[in-house]
Parts: structure tokens; C-alpha cells; sequence
């Protein structure tokens, strides 16, 4: 299929996220996508799936799947988003027609705010647990995936929202200022952890990123664009058009080639998280629960409630 014709047939599908089995980078590359379907029968249909927050269409005709989330209002990554974005993900893996997924938000001006504060503060080691965990789980499935992954970023992302455009293969930005873009956690006082780190240095460089996780520093998009935060600006009107053009660039590659390269790039990187997944679990619970960290976050929440009233 000509990148044009995919490109156009792209455009006009829609998505949304995910949990535990294992990682996408550990199973065999996906085999090639079943041959086209001969002239007269009808296009094989658009597949939808949809929870609380998380929103996926997968137009088998591509092979591209829309995934949207849809948690207002700042799409934070709470528990149950991360578990459905974890299984959301696991669908669209093991499914023999999806090989490529665009990443966007369909709440305006926001992508993802980054992880749920709430799920940080005040809670028991237990939530703890399984918080964390889940936030490693949407990692390695995501940053492992055998599926090109796009992310269109449609407005600000920050923290935990910049980590998921960050695990993605290629990050397409709307062209507006006043969104912005960052690792931002140490200006609440939490320091982002060694795989947050090895993301952003593999994208951006080591002094690149090293100066932005020192200074949780929010880049506007046009900074993004100069540093490599992303790799392009469209105004937001041409965003999943733009998302549909390079998803179909991405997939008039072999699927083979493309998905050992991949890993060949990043499997030392997942594998260290595999590696010590249970001690940075032990070192998100040992800092979090710190009087002074729980201090931070919750004038940090009351700081939020003030904005809002």
C-alpha cells in the first residue's frame, strides 16, 4: 500500500491504554500483516474498545490503531488509567493486524499532566506498591513495544506525561507556545528515577538531559523542538495529520528490520529495569514516604485546589 493511500486512511480512524504479561521486547518480532484482501471484498472494519479512561481504534485496513485518553481533566496517571493503558497496550500487541499505535489526548490543551499526586500521598506501603509497579508495567510495555508509536502531543506534557511522548518512537507536537513540554520533578522535590533518566538521555543526550532533570525544567514547544524533546512542531489543527503521514512513513518499512533494530536499541535499557524492578520499588517507597516528601506534595495539592477555586 503506497504511503499516501495509508497516510489518508489513517487520518480518518481515532484511540486509547493497559498490564502483566511479558514485556513486548521479550517475544518473537511480530510476523508480516496478512496480505491485502482481493478487489470487491469490503475493507476488514475499524475495531473500538473503550474504558473509563482510556480510548483505542484500531482500523485493521492500516493496521494502525487511535489510542485517546479521555480522564479529565488533566489526564493524570492514576492507578486505573495506568492499568488500563497496560492493558490497552496488550491488546493492541497480540493482535496480528495492529502494527503501529498514534498516542494522543481528546481533552484539549492537555496531553497528560504526569503521575496522579494523590496516588502519592497519604497512602498505605501496600498503594504504594502497587502504584509504582504499575508505572513500571506502562513502561516496559510501552518503551519495549513491538508497535511504531507516535506520539501526537496536542497540548502541555509534563513529568509522567513527558516520560510516555519520551517512550515513544517519534514525537510530533502542536506548534503553540503555551504548551510546554519536561521532566519537571525536581521542582516538587521528587527526584525522577534511574529509567526516567536513561529515557530522556537516549533521546536528548546526556547534557542536554542532565541540565533539564537538575532544573525540572519545562520546555516551551519551540525549546522542545531545539533540543529534541520532540521531533517536529505542526499547528494543531494538522497534528493528526502530520501523525498520520509519518505512521505511514514508519510502516512502509519491514516490520522484521524495524522491530530488531529497535530492540537492538533499547533492550539494555529495559533489562535494567527488569534487572532491579523489585529494589526500585523498595527506593520509590523508602523516598515517597518521607515526612518531607509527603510535606511537599500535599502543598503541592493544596496549592492545585487553590488554582481550581
Amino acid at each position: 500500500m503506497a504511503a499516501a493511500t495509508l497516510a489518508r486512511r489513517i487520518g480518518r480512524s481515532g484511540v486509547l491504554p493497559l498490564c502483566c504479561r511479558l514485556p513486548a521486547w521479550d517475544r518473537a518480532a511480530r510476523p508480516p500483516p496478512s496480505p491485502p484482501q482481493p478487489p470487491g471484498l469490503p475493507l476488514a472494519p475499524c475495531r473500538s474498545f473503550s474504558n473509563n479512561k482510556i480510548q483505542v481504534e484500531l482500523d485493521e485496513s492500516s493496521g494502525v490503531a487511535m489510542m485517546k485518553f479521555k480522564s479529565p481533566p488533566v489526564n493524570s496517571l492514576s492507578l486505573e488509567f495506568l492499568t488500563e493503558f497496560s492493558i490497552s497496550l496488550e491488546k493492541l500487541e497480540n493482535n496480528r493486524a495492529c502494527r503501529g499505535v498514534i498516542i494522543t489526548s481528546a481533552l484539549p490543551k492537555i496531553f497528560s499532566s504526569g503521575l496522579d499526586i494523590t496516588e502519592m500521598c497519604g497512602k498505605s506501603i501496600e498503594h504504594y506498591t502497587e502504584f509504582w509497579r504499575a508505572v513500571q508495567e506502562m513502561w516496559l510495555r510501552l518503551y519495549g513495544s513491538n508497535m511504531v508509536t507516535v506520539a501526537a502531543v496536542n497540548g502541555s506534557s509534563p513529568a509522567g506525561g513527558c516520560l510516555v511522548a519520551l517512550s515513544c518512537d517519534y514525537r510530533i507536537m502542536a506548534e503553540n507556545p503555551k504548551f510546554s513540554i519536561g521532566l519537571n520533578e525536581a521542582q516538587l522535590g521528587i527526584v525522577a528515577p534511574f529509567w526516567f533518566k536513561d529515557t530522556i538521555v537516549n533521546v536528548v543526550g546526556h547534557r542536554i538531559a542532565e541540565r533539564s532533570l537538575q532544573l525540572g525544567s519545562l520546555h516551551p514547544a519551540p525549546e522542545a523542538l531545539r533540543l529534541g524533546l520532540v521531533d517536529e512542531l505542526v499547528p494543531e489543527e494538522k497534528l493528526m495529520e502530520k501523525a498520520a503521514a509519518v505512521m505511514a512513513q514508519w510502516l512502509a518499512l519491514p516490520d522484521h528490520a524495524r522491530q530488531l533494530t529497535k530492540t537492538m536499541m533499547r533492550k539494555a535499557v529495559l533489562d535494567r529495569l527488569v534487572a532491579h524492578r523489585e529494589e526500585d520499588i523498595k527506593n520509590f517507597i523508602s523516598f515517597v514516604s518521607k515526612e518531607s516528601i509527603q510535606k511537599s506534595l500535599r502543598m503541592y495539592m493544596e496549592m492545585l485546589k487553590k488554582r481550581k477555586s
